[in-house]
């Protein structure tokens, strides 16, 4: 972790349908300190973020009912939440689907699987400024 940052009270949360993927962020962000959120679709992560406010959101692309374009434009629509980072998650990297995520409002693109670091990696980079708040 970042040399001497508290993440402590830092919540990120996990959007993907996949029970492999949020169980993996689960654990390397829990940890690394960070309060974990985990939902299965966008249609679950919605009610969530609206009761939970997290600092950082993490969406996966291909979801059922509502996918993560859909999510991160919604999450990007509302304004309490729009200052909030969304990080897509996907295995495809193209550069069309990259361009994609930032026309929603995406931060970042993830490319799965990734890797711990990297996962502290983004969480780092997007919580930071908070985190010394």
């Amino acid at each position: 972790m970042a040399e001497g940052s508290d993440v402590t009270g830092v919540k990120v949360m996990v959007i993907d349908d996949s029970n492999t993927i949020r169980r993996s962020a689960e654990i390397f962000l829990a940890q690394a300190g960070y309060q974990v959120l985990l939902a299965e679709d966008g249609f679950d992560a919605l009610s969530k973020i609206s009761d939970h406010h997290p600092d950082l959101i993490f969406v996966d692309i291909m979801m059922p009912r509502l996918d993560g374009y859909q999510t991160c434009a919604l999450i990007k629509k509302n304004p309490r939440y729009a200052g909030t980072p969304v990080i897509m998650l996907s295995s495809k990297d193209g550069l069309f689907d990259r361009a994609r995520g930032r026309m929603v409002g995406s931060d970042e693109y993830l490319t799965k699987p990734f890797t711990k670091d990297s996962l502290l990696k983004a969480v780092s980079a997007h919580t930071a400024a908070r985190v010394i708040k």
